[in-house]
């Protein structure tokens, strides 16, 4: 699969060829522009390959109609919108026919970490977000993020998961314990049983060394593709960049 947008003659992502195998956790990795959220947005069938095909389970995304595969996805983006709503229905927003679903926001809140920003809040999750309005209240970039996050977790049992650098505002430990987590509850049998596979986008190497598979992007090829331990002991780019972000926390 190659893509070049529309425009222009010059490939972000060039022969990519992936297995993506069901209930795996997926990480992608590299520099910026590599091509890592423009690879999550084709499989999110925002944007359509320039040639090759996306399958799913055999069959061609592009045939499949684009409101009922989004119907399956869920995810979270560094670029995520703040919606002044009350709080409930920030989150609820991830899964419109169970906006108003306390337990289900609840849920969603805890997935993502967020319990912390809700308690902060004079009225939980009734509060009123957003200076815009007379009893609005303001949080900081880093809460409306975990707002955003937990919204990405309102669906419970979606076909894909995509968190692209849905937690760039927080610090390196607490994204890290996060994604250990969602990791631990895949991989006993919860929140993934359903053969769920979850793509995540990070710049923080301590982060994506728990996925079960790391995808190296590089020059809009893939340069690697293996665990973290497989990586390390091939000794190329993912295992340089690792050395060299680690090296910058001691």
């Amino acid at each position: 699969m190659s893509f070049a947008y529309p425009g222009t003659e010059r490939l972000v992502l060039e022969d990519v060829s992936l297995d993506l195998p069901a209930g795996a956790v997926v990480a992608i990795v590299g520099e910026n522009g590599a091509g890592k959220s423009t690879l999550v947005k084709l499989l999110c069938k925002l944007y359509v390959p320039t040639s090759g095909t996306i399958l799913v389970d055999g069959v061609d995304l592009a045939r499949l109609p684009s409101d009922g595969w989004r119907a399956r996805l869920a995810g979270a983006f560094q670029d995520f919108f703040r919606f002044e709503l009350s709080a409930r229905q920030s989150v609820g927003l991830g899964d419109v026919p169970r906006v108003d679903d306390v337990p289900a926001v609840r849920t969603a809140v805890d997935r993502a970490g967020a319990t912390d920003v809700v308690e902060r809040l004079a009225a939980g999750l009734d509060t009123q977000l957003g200076p815009a309005w007379p009893d609005g209240v303001e949080v900081s970039f880093g809460q409306w993020q975990k707002l955003a996050l937990a919204r990405g977790f309102m669906r419970d049992e979606p076909l894909l998961l995509v968190l692209d650098e849905p937690t760039a505002a927080l610090d390196p430990q607490t994204e890290h314990a996060l994604f250990q987590r969602y990791g631990a509850a895949l991989r006993d049998g919860g929140a993934g049983a359903n053969g769920r596979i979850s793509v995540l986008v990070s710049h923080r190497f301590s982060t994506v060394r728990m996925a079960d598979r790391i995808v190296v992007l590089d020059g809009a090829r893939v340069a690697e593709s293996g665990s973290h331990d497989e990586l390390m002991a091939a000794g190329g780019t993912y295992a340089e960049l690792y050395r060299i972000q680690a090296a910058a926390y001691r």
